[in-house]
């Protein structure tokens, strides 16, 4: 980023839940730092879940975080008003012959991977996620796409990794602001999904067509989308965008280890501010599950 370049982040939630008192922190986080760097702070809404997200969900993150101090530019992107934008992202990765249609089921998945784990030889790998898709449907022919396409089979679009590494002509790096300059590594992911049988985007797809879109610098997240940023790296190559800087920050855990989510009602922010609290009593909390 050179001096010029205004600083950007954003807080982007799925209206799929209440948010609790670890959005609270990655939101404050990101806030903070556009203010302190003297950029702006941008809210997005990431719907694109259909089935979880709820209108009443997302009018309550507005209350919450109106709550907590926050400002931000209106109107607010909802990814799910831009669905040609992630279209025209992967029509470019289309052109590049960089897609392949999965017709798998969880079931197919879960099968195929058992059997790799009792003949090793077929190659099943582990990920910082899990169990890497072994690559059932990247090997079918272009008669037996065209076949299942034609029999209605549900599908999803993945990103062939082997052919996407192929273009990658240097090496990729990214920055972490807490680890440095990182390597990525997108091999971690392997083939991911970046549009699904019900709606015609991805997490990944999504995000990172967003933020070039929105012109974000900083993205302040959760460690849990750490390997994450290994493969966004790539699709950022893949698509000329421009890279950004990276925080992964630590997750609010229980005493018993288990991270915070949107089930726990008892550290809601909603319930927080019922509870007759104010947004300063929220720095003492926040320590606890540190």
């Amino acid at each position: 980023m050179t001096q010029t370049d205004k600083v950007i982040t954003r807080f982007a939630p799925s209206p799929s839940g209440a948010l609790h008192l670890g959005h609270a922190y990655s939101a404050k986080l990101n806030y903070d730092f556009a203010i302190e760097n003297g950029g702006e702070f941008i809210l997005r809404i990431e719907d694109i879940d259909h089935l979880r997200c709820k209108t009443e969900y997302e009018n309550s993150i507005f209350v919450d975080l109106h709550w907590l101090g926050l400002k931000w530019p209106t109107p607010v992107r909802r990814q799910s008003d831009h669905f040609e934008d992630y279209a025209a992202a992967l029509k470019i990765l289309s052109d590049k012959g960089l897609l392949y249609p999965c017709f798998c089921t969880r079931k197919d998945i879960r099968e195929e991977i058992n059997e790799s784990t009792r003949a090793p030889h077929m190659g099943s790998k582990m990920g910082p996620e899990g169990l890497i898709y072994p690559g059932i449907c990247r090997h079918l022919t272009d008669k037996e796409k065209e076949e299942k396409m034609n029999e209605g089979i549900p599908h999803a679009m993945r990103i062939d990794l082997k052919k996407a590494l192929s273009l990658v002509n240097e090496p990729l790096y990214w920055t972490d602001l807490r680890t440095g300059t990182q390597k990525a590594e997108p091999e971690l992911m392997g083939d991911v999904v970046l549009a699904r049988k019900d709606f015609p985007t991805s997490y990944h797809l999504s995000v990172v067509v967003d933020d070039d879109i929105q012109k974000i610098t900083h993205i302040i997240r959760g460690e849990d989308l750490y390997y994450a940023s290994h493969f966004q790296r790539l699709l950022q190559y893949l698509l000329n965008l421009k890279p950004v800087t990276y925080d992964h920050h630590p997750l609010l855990k229980t005493k018993d280890g288990n991270r915070l989510a949107k089930r726990d009602k008892s550290i809601t922010i909603n319930s927080i501010r019922e509870s007759s609290k104010t947004p300063v009593d929220l720095g003492a909390m926040i320590k606890e599950y540190l």
